[in-house]
């Protein structure tokens, strides 16, 4: 990702990040700084800003999350992003504001800000368009809402198929999901129909447990294997297991709810909170950052991709900045040692389905 020139000039490759001291509004007017310039030259701890998938295309290794974030507000963020160096967002048509991410990004198209082929964009399959016969309409909303001509990853949101309809959740009486029979083998060839169609450049899953992603890469006639296994990780979810195993098979990981979604519905009181463990807090001061960096440097440091969302501009802005630091060996091996095996994104209504993911250890 070839960044434009930073206020001092220089054309280095790599996020613009704003200096330090510099407040959001002025990095916004140009008041930035690329790892070239943060002392004159790229600093020691400097990392590439993207992965490389199995199909050579390049994945921003830091995008802006779109769940839970609200359509009055997303449209402004992800200009906000555009703005500050982000070139990967990630969104869902069950997130409900596709629409307003969309008209972000034409914006930011009409103004020249960012060229299509610079920006990342990825959204998922919901569980009631499983059906083979409802793939490619699913991912043509998606594009008809973000206003695009294809996406760069389309991911089968969850393994759980559900039956279809206008309910995201449709439920029985007893408030248990109601399922479909379709096996996402099936979906997963209607996937790769949207690859030959052009309608996709990648396609990958999410929240699949390594037993669903050895069968699907078993699959017999497999025309293209999943590039990316999108799941929940953080210190308190770290994933060793799931993600050696995804890694071992040349997907790449991304992390989802890496700050531990403290504006989730569902949180009770009682619930931890990684944003405000003082032991992270403690790692955090040591190298002048925030819990919130922290936390976002810690699974690029595993090699994985990494998702934070905010709609703050100073959030935003903030959680774009670790890119000049590196945790310690000891630091992250600390980090690690904190899994508790806590989910957020547990999907506590389909526990009985066949395809519930979270039965298995990883």
């Amino acid at each position: 990702m070839r960044s434009r020139c930073c206020t001092a000039g220089c054309s280095a490759d790599g996020p613009l990040v704003p200096k330090a001291g510099v407040s959001y509004l002025k990095a916004r007017a140009g008041a930035t700084a690329c790892w070239s310039c943060r002392g004159g030259q790229r600093s020691s701890v400097a990392m590439a800003s993207h992965v490389v998938l199995s199909t050579g295309a390049k994945m921003p290794l830091v995008g802006l999350g779109t769940w839970k974030s609200p359509p009055g507000k997303v449209t402004e963020a992800v200009k906000v992003a555009i703005d500050l160096g982000y070139r990967h967002f990630d969104c869902a048509h069950v997130y409900q504001n596709e629409n307003e991410v969309g008209l972000a990004i034409q914006e930011k198209l009409k103004e020249q800000a960012v060229k299509r082929e610079d920006l990342f964009i990825v959204s998922k399959l919901w569980n009631t368009y499983h059906e083979k016969n409802l793939v490619k309409g699913a991912c043509q909303k998606t594009l008809s809402d973000l206003k695009l001509d294809y996406l760069d990853l389309y991911l089968i949101h969850w393994p759980t198929c559900f039956k279809p309809g206008n309910e995201f959740f449709p439920l029985d009486a007893k408030g248990n999901v109601i399922p479909s029979s379709t096996d996402f083998l099936d979906t997963w060839a209607a996937m790769e129909e949207l690859v030959d169609e052009g309608l996709v450049k990648a396609i990958g899953i999410s929240n699949f447990n390594h037993l669903q992603i050895e069968r699907l890469l078993n699959k017999p006639g497999l025309k293209y294997k999943p590039v990316v296994n999108q799941i929940e990780c953080h210190p308190y979810l770290t994933q060793e297991k799931l993600v050696q195993y995804c890694q071992s098979k040349g997907i790449v990981v991304t992390a989802y709810s890496p700050l531990g979604s403290p504006d989730r519905p569902w949180a009770k009181p009682e619930d931890p909170s990684l944003l405000e463990d003082p032991r992270i807090k403690a790692i955090a001061a040591k190298y002048n950052k925030t819990t919130a960096q922290v936390l976002i440097r810690f699974p690029m440091q595993r090699n994985l991709v990494v998702i934070p969302k905010s709609v703050t501009p100073e959030r935003i802005a903030e959680n774009f900045q670790v890119f000049d630091f590196e945790l310690s060996t000891e630091d992250m091996t600390t980090l690690l040692s904190y899994n508790r095996n806590w989910r957020i994104c547990a999907l506590v209504s389909c526990t009985s389905h066949k395809d519930y993911p979270f039965k298995e250890e990883f």
